[in-house]
C-alpha cells in the first residue's frame, strides 16, 4: 500500500533498540521502552503559511530522526507499525 502524508505530516517507522545492555543484561520485551530513533518512510509537501506559500519540510525520505516517546499517532499498515506525526514533533535528524 502506498501512503502519501498531507501538509507537514511525516510517516516514520521506529527502529529496533538493543535488547542487551552494555553490561550484557538482556532486557525483556515487557520492560523495553519505545525506541526514540525512527526512519522516515514518507514526507508530505510541507506546511502552508497564512499567505498561501508552501514551506518545504526539512526532512526527507530515508532520514534517521529522533522522535518523542508519545508523539504522533501509531498505525498498523500491511503488518508494519508506523507513526504519523507533524514535522514539528521531530526532535532532530541523526547525521
Amino acid at each position: 500500500m502506498s501512503l502519501r502524508p498531507l501538509n507537514d505530516r511525516v510517516i516514520v517507522k521506529r527502529l529496533e533498540e538493543e535488547k542487551k545492555t552494555a553490561g550484557g543484561i538482556i532486557i525483556p520485551d515487557a520492560a523495553a521502552e519505545k525506541p526514540l530513533k525512527a526512519e522516515v518512510i514518507a514526507v508530505g509537501p510541507g506546511k502552508r503559511s497564512d499567505d498561501g506559500k508552501v514551506h518545504a519540510p526539512d526532512v526527507k525520505k530515508g532520514d534517521t530522526v529522533l522522535i518523542g516517546k508519545y508523539s504522533g499517532t501509531e498505525v498498523r499498515i500491511d503488518g508494519q507499525d508506523l507513526v504519523v506525526l507533524r514535522e514539528d514533533d521531530i526532535l532532530a535528524v541523526v547525521a
